[in-house]
């Protein structure tokens, strides 16, 4: 059962897939149709699920689920990354990749690989302040709270 991200509770838990490349305005219209679809649609154990999802800065697509009434089985969870991958194919994009870095410059989002975001770090091209995206949060309120944050309040802090 799609439902709108906002009413989605802080404990659901969330998926971020970032994409290598900013999606167009067609695509995006044309994928947040998919995702309108896929979720309206997607169920365990014949259950449906409650989920609702937000696209953000052209090239993040954020799933949530409440899972307080239904939880995501293997089966369910094995249908969402399918459907993602058949995303991948469709539009040429890197989604489920989760070595890959995002940052922002400024208000642009730059994508590097892990190596290349190491080595930027060296060179002092990014450092502790820089805002970086950490895809691994699990819940809605860790997203909202902990996904836009310097780099050294993440994983990335390692590096910087």
């Amino acid at each position: 059962m799609l439902v709108d991200f906002t009413a989605l509770p802080e404990t659901a838990r969330i998926w971020i897939y970032q994409s290598n490349r900013s999606f167009t305005p067609d695509e995006l219209e044309a994928i947040g149709n998919q995702l309108d679809d896929f979720l309206g649609h997607w169920t365990a154990h014949g259950q449906n699920l409650k989920a609702g999802y937000e696209i953000k800065y052209k090239r993040f697509l954020i799933i949530g689920l409440d899972q307080s009434g239904q939880s995501a089985t293997g089966c369910s969870i094995d249908a969402s990354v399918h459907f993602i991958q058949n995303l991948e194919k469709k539009y040429t994009v890197e989604l489920l990749d989760k070595m890959n870095v995002s940052y922002k410059q400024g208000e642009f989002v730059a994508y590097k690989t892990l190596l290349e975001f190491k080595a930027m770090a060296k060179q002092k091209a990014v450092s502790k302040n820089t805002i970086v995206f950490n895809n691994l949060v699990a819940t809605k309120g860790e997203y909202l709270e902990h996904w836009e944050v310097p780099a050294s309040e993440s994983w990335h802090a390692r590096f910087v």
